[in-house]
């Protein structure tokens, strides 16, 4: 067996409660053995799940596209039940809630069945009240290894390379964060978060056909900005558009929106991305909290 530890006091697999050490996941799994499922990361605060309707369409979605078959009992009802139910469990306030779903044992032609196997994890989270970040994020070009913009690349499936030895990379280079590249070497996202250029008052961020995950908060803020008066065009962003912006921030669901003070040589200004988190924590206090 496999051993998944958790730093919280108990995860919950296929609906029971387990103790985090517990071993849950056997050597002959298609999620092991080939990345065979995904994910969802949601944030829980003032008692509940933020923008879960997105989450839920975006994952059942995924589910879909990989060929999951779906039972009648798992829908975004039981998940929001169990989820909740392990929080209470785990005794916290704020929470970083992980949904894995993977397909179970077999091989790449003989998987045993189509079924959804499920764990949800939680972590504290500190109070960041949905403030902006004091210091700058520093990042990093990832190019060892290209996302490719196909019809997955949106989902937030297993498959993580890219993400994972971009992440090794800045880490290794003390950055915050690495862009990952596309296949045609284009700005595709971090190895967390979706990104926004402003250049003359105007927001860009890549197009979902750029291969970039079809995030959560990426598509709340691109309507709020929006319904504000903002321009925002999503399109293709190179590299030399990238150093050429006057403002980039990162937006996920854990942190709402982070702004970069630099990537490689290249400074920036943080001044229009300071108003725009000002005003929606005051037209959206549920969400920026």
């Amino acid at each position: 067996m496999v051993l998944l530890y958790n730093i919280m006091s108990f995860i919950n697999f296929n609906g029971k409660l387990l103790d985090a050490a517990n071993p849950v996941i056997g050597a002959d799994n298609r999620g092991l053995r080939y990345g065979d499922g995904l994910f969802e990361t949601i944030r829980f605060a003032n008692n509940q799940l933020l923008l879960f309707d997105e989450h839920m369409a975006r994952l059942f979605k995924g589910m879909n596209s990989l060929q999951i078959d779906i039972p009648k009992h798992f829908s975004p009802e039981k998940i929001h039940e169990q989820v909740i139910q392990l929080i209470k469990k785990n005794r916290q306030k704020k929470a970083r809630v992980r949904l894995t779903i993977v397909r179970g044992n077999g091989g790449l032609y003989d998987a045993e069945n189509n079924n959804p196997i499920f764990m949800i994890q939680s972590w504290e989270l500190p109070n960041t009240n949905g403030m902006l970040n004091v210091n700058g994020l520093q990042l990093c070009i990832y190019h060892d290894a290209r996302k490719m913009a196909d019809h997955f690349s949106n989902l937030k499936h297993n498959n993580y390379l890219p993400y994972f030895m971009g992440a090794l990379e800045a880490k290794k280079n003390k950055c915050n964060d690495a862009i990952i590249l596309n296949n045609y070497g284009r700005v595709c996202d971090s190895t967390i978060a979706n990104i926004f250029i402003i250049r003359d008052g105007a927001f860009f961020t890549p197009a979902l056909t750029e291969g970039c995950i079809a995030g959560i908060m990426r598509k709340f803020i691109i309507t709020k900005l929006k319904e504000t008066g903002f321009t925002v065009t999503e399109t293709t962003i190179n590299q030399e558009e990238l150093l050429a912006a006057d403002e980039v921030f990162l937006t996920n669901s854990m942190y709402n929106i982070r702004w970069v003070a630099g990537i490689e040589n290249k400074s920036y200004t943080h001044n229009i991305t300071t108003g725009i988190i000002t005003q929606l924590q005051q037209t959206n206090p549920d969400i920026f909290c």
